[in-house]
This record gives C-alpha cells, structure tokens and sequence, in this order.
C-alpha cells in the first residue's frame, strides 16, 4: 500500500500551482465582484491541454485518470481560485466521460476535440425544478421525430449554460407510465445550444458569481439522431457512470480549498501581533487549525483512494462518496476556523477568506446533499433499510 503520487503525478501538481499562480487573488475576487465567465483563464488551461487529461490521446486527451485529474483539479482549486477556478473548467474534465465511454468513434473525433482545445464550451443540463435528485421522474420531454427528436423542458442550476455552446442532456423519450423500470425511457444527447430554441436566465446566489447558475426554457429544441449518445431509453445508465467521478472531483476540489484557507489563516496567525506576541502562539488558534489541517488531509485519503480504484475499473461508489462527504465538511471548517483565526478581517473581501467559506458550501451541497450520502452509506455499507 503506497499512498505516495508518482512522480509524473507530483509534476502535474506542481504544474498546475505554477500555471494557476499567475492568475493573482485581486483576479478572483474581481471576477467574483463582476460576474463575468473567467474567459482567459478558461483559455489558458485550454492552450495549455489541462482540459483533456483524463481524456484519450485519440482525441486529443492526455490519456490519463481522473486520478490525474483530481489531482489537478485540487491544485486549481488549492492555488487561490477556489470553486470559481475549479467551476470554470470542472465540465470539460469529467463532462466529456459519457461520449467517451458510449459515443461511437465518429461522435468521440466530432464531439470531444473542438472541446478540449477551448473552442467550444459545454453545460451539463440534467437537474429540474420539480425532481430533485430523483432522477427518474424528470419532465423534459424529447419526442421522436422524422431524422431526430423534438425537446421541450425545463432545467435548473445548470452551470455556464449562459456561455456554453453545447449541452449534455438528458431527457425523457419514453414516458414513465409506459416503462417497466422507472430507470428506463431517459436518453443522453449532446448537442448544439440553440438559444433560439433554449432560453436561459440566471440564478442570483451567494457565491461564485464568474460562474453562472442557470434555469434553461426549451421549446421545440430539434436534436439530430447523431446527437444521441448510446441507446435510446438508456440514459440514465449512461449517467451513472459519471456520478463516482464528479464526487471525486468535487471532493478533490474541497480539499484544495480549506487548505488555501488553512495557509491563509496560519500566515495571518504568524504575522498578527496582539499582546506583544503573534498570535499563532495562543493555543486557541493553534489547535482549531491543526485539527483542520489532520481532518482534510485525512479526507484527503479517501479521495484518492476512490480515485484510485475507479481507474482500477473497481467498484468505488462507497469511496467516492465518503470522500466526497468527508472532504466537504472538513473543507468547510477549515474555511470557517480560518474565517475565525483572522477575526473581523476575515469578513473582509481584501483577505479573500470570505470568499473561500461561500464557495466552499457548493461541494458541501451538490451534486448530492450530505444527507445522501448518509442514506447511501447507512444502506450500502451498514446493510440498513433504504430510507427514501
């Protein structure tokens, strides 16, 4: 049992923590205070390939894990852009998995590249206003039509649907009262955007406002039949793929954001002088942060041990989202306890900790609430009766 990355897998960190450094705090807050798409960040990790490293070399990719790429994506995170940096370019990275894995290889050279090279952008459109997390009962409708499907829904809190020129939708081909298993009649497409047929508006929230929250309006969306990604009515099968590794990421990019919140606050707590003495000696401070500091690298553990066996192709739905949970909670007191160590001046923008406590409660929320993963541990590890 080796919990050492290789080394390719440490100059990956570090890459990333070298290329994210030029983008400075004032640039994340800026963003955060305008609520504009970080454009030329998106492009730099393009230019630079970061979007494709879990992605093959066939199209493009750099044909790694999401190991890699959850390393990576916590460095993103960890370097001072917290959810804002990691939000910007979390969609390409793990997105792209079901085409991957189902597209045919015409769909894998026509879909993938234009994405991993930064010319197009993607949004993930699966969530409804009315469904929650019972996936099954979705109400967006895709009728089946001469060389195609017609479409029409609606989706809520789909990320960068304002800037995205393409979306991965799942929709109902088959009404729910004609299907023998509730999973079955939802099919995944991936297709063009058209804002003439897909109107978007956007979600006023606490945090990470550069990325964008949308509600999506379809009316009468015309999907080709080359757009369908796998089998008709085997959507919802497609997308479970993809659920261990988003929890990976998510949890990944936890992590990297108490840390960058931990090394805020122990240098505040070195550098603030009260009593004649910094103080970081004070044992009140001390000890919240070392407690932190165990607890997220703990998780931290989790995570990659998920990671790890999901490139493995081994079952991993229990450490992905332990890790997940884990890494969410203990993110989220690191951000607070930092939030504490630094006393008013962490309620300021200039110290950028708030902004870290706001955008830390995405992973602590979504893709699923903690109180899921509770539900699925309780049932799938603990052999307890399922509660919902």
């Amino acid at each position: 049992m080796d919990f050492a990355f290789t080394e390719d897998q440490r100059n990956i960190r570090d890459a990333v923590l070298n290329h994210c450094s030029q983008f400075s705090d004032d640039y994340w807050l800026e963003r955060d205070r305008e609520g504009a798409f970080c454009d030329d960040f998106y492009a730099s990790m393009a230019d630079a390939g970061w979007l494709g490293i879990a992605m093959p070399e066939s199209v493009g990719g750099a044909g790694l894990g999401i190991t890699e790429a959850a390393i990576m994506m916590q460095a993103v995170a960890e370097a001072g852009g917290g959810m804002t940096a990691a939000s910007t370019i979390h969609g390409p990275v793990f997105s792209l998995e079901p085409i991957d894995l189902f597209g045919t290889e015409e769909q894998k050279q026509r879909m993938i590249p234009p994405v991993l090279s930064g010319v197009e952008k993607i949004c993930f459109a699966v969530t409804e206003p009315n469904t929650g997390l019972d996936t099954t009962k979705l109400k967006t409708r895709a009728e089946k039509v001469e060389g195609g499907y017609r479409v029409n829904g609606e989706k809520i809190w789909i990320t960068n649907a304002h800037v995205a020129d393409r979306m991965m939708l799942l929709a109902r081909t088959t009404p729910l009262d004609e299907v023998k298993n509730k999973t079955h009649g939802l099919s995944l497409f991936f297709t063009k955007l058209d804002r003439e047929k897909v109107a978007h508006q956007l979600i006023p929230k606490m945090g990470r406002h550069a990325v964008g929250s949308n509600m999506l309006f379809i009316t009468d969306l015309f999907i080709p039949d080359e757009d369908l990604i796998g089998e008709e009515g085997q959507g919802f099968k497609i997308i479970l793929k993809g659920l261990n590794p988003e929890r990976i990421l998510l949890g990944a990019e936890a992590i990297g954001i108490g840390r960058n919140a931990i090394q805020r606050a122990a240098r505040y707590a070195r550098e603030r002088i009260v009593f004649d003495r910094p103080i970081g000696m004070n044992q009140g401070i001390q000890h919240p942060l070392a407690k932190c500091w165990m607890q997220l690298e703990a998780a931290n553990l989790m995570v990659m041990q998920a990671a790890i066996k999901f490139d493995k192709g081994e079952d991993c739905g229990v450490e992905a989202n332990a890790g997940k949970y884990l890494a969410a909670e203990c993110a989220f007191e690191a951000c607070h306890t930092a939030m504490l160590t630094l006393g008013g001046m962490g309620y300021a923008q200039e110290y950028h900790v708030e902004r870290l406590l706001r955008e830390v409660l995405i992973p602590r929320t979504a893709p699923v609430s903690p109180h899921m993963i509770l539900n699925f541990i309780a049932e799938k590890v603990l052999d307890l009766p399922k509660s919902y």
